[in-house]
């Protein structure tokens, strides 16, 4: 029987969302033909696995009972002097929303051990997780995106008056901020002034060294899409549309008590097939594995990319099934392309270069006395 560790928590202000994530992914894959290992990366550090049934062991009010736990090669061993094995890793599945989770650090360390992976792989993940990057990679692809200007957190301290006149000028008023490097809505604001700016701004530098100031579009609609590879090709889901009671879809409307979506979105086709083409066109271009999704913004019957979340809430699941059931089989699909696609090994070519006794190509250091 396979095994599968499920990777969720992690570093991350996502940390307790990722929680939710990576209990249903394991809980859906137990009693299937895997065998299922948890992994869990507590906001302190390392990793821990244990016999974990729900939510409710990761509360403040449990005692987590696990076993602290490291990589060594595709075997996870208990991390002490021992090193016991406790698995043998078959596949990964990346359930961490934020932080190193989804940023590629752990998607790089999984690769760097030889474990494949049912999530995407480090690149994109580096280029996707901060959504200044993302606009500038879906802008090169030719997917239109809102006017916007990136803010350094040095810029803001030591020249506020200039950023507030460039914001001003371009995007100009009202405009939504937000911290360049996290998901879920935290931090996210919309500013009509520039006192609300300035307030904006030190909120998302309290949570991040980079902040995204972005035209904000007062009648805009929240569009997703979803792709995933299946049998080497790529699937696209129905658009989805999400509402929203504020200014920009908060945290509490996504996770506690929204007011819900409608699947699939009631658009004109031709604005639906738009959406599906440049989700597509943002997977297949950047070689990507497993389930992202892709959020737009549609104002004025124009479409804008708003960012490509590498490790989306319940991995999207429910953009792929109507029941848990359906979920569940769309989850042993990711499993399975993971399996049926293995890396393929390239020719390593080793140059001989340290067996001369001369350093004097172009580009060599050249050698000065026994530095090197």
């Amino acid at each position: 029987m396979p095994t599968v560790a499920v990777f969720f928590g992690g570093v991350s202000s996502e940390s307790e969302i990722s929680v939710i994530t990576g209990m249903f992914a394991v809980n859906l894959l137990r009693g299937t033909q895997y065998a299922v290992v948890p992994v869990y990366l507590p906001p302190e550090g390392g990793m821990v696995t244990g016999n974990f049934r729900g939510v409710e062991d990761f509360s403040s009010r449990s005692a987590l009972k696990c076993t602290p736990v490291a990589p060594e090669g595709r075997k996870l061993v208990r991390a002490d002097r021992r090193r016991k094995p406790v698995a043998v890793i078959d596949v990964a599945l990346n359930c961490c929303h934020g932080g190193m989770g989804e940023d590629g650090t752990l998607a790089a360390l999984l690769a760097w051990h030889g474990v494949p992976s049912a999530s995407p792989a480090a690149a994109p993940c580096a280029a996707f997780m901060d959504k200044t990057t993302a606009k500038i990679f879906a802008a090169g692809l030719g997917i239109p995106v809102a006017p916007s200007v990136t803010i350094m957190e040095t810029a803001w301290k030591t020249r506020a008056e200039d950023v507030l006149a460039q914001a001003e000028e371009n995007p100009g008023y009202p405009v939504v901020v937000k911290p360049a490097r996290l998901g879920s809505s935290i931090g996210v604001q919309v500013a009509r002034d520039g006192a609300a700016l300035s307030a904006a701004l030190s909120s998302a530098f309290a949570l991040d060294g980079k902040a995204l100031v972005e035209r904000y579009f007062p009648e805009k609609r929240d569009i997703n899409c979803a792709a995933y590879r299946c049998c080497g090709k790529t699937v696209l889901s129905p658009c989805e549309e999400v509402f929203s009671g504020g200014d920009v879809l908060s945290f509490r409307e996504k996770y506690e008590a929204g007011r819900g979506s409608r699947f699939p979105a009631e658009l004109p086709a031709g604005l639906s097939e738009r959406i599906q083409s440049y989700t597509r066109m943002l997977y297949e271009a950047f070689e990507m594995r497993g389930v992202v999704r892709a959020d737009f913004l549609v104002a004025g019957g124009d479409v804008y990319f708003n960012e490509l979340n590498m490790v989306p809430g319940s991995l999207a699941g429910y953009l792929f099934g109507a029941s848990l059931a359906e979920v569940r089989r769309f989850y042993l699909a990711l499993l399975e392309e993971a399996l049926a696609q293995p890396a393929v090994p390239r020719k390593i070519i080793h140059t001989g270069i340290l067996d001369g006794a001369l350093f004097s190509g172009a580009k060599s250091c050249k050698r000065r006395g026994n530095f090197v």
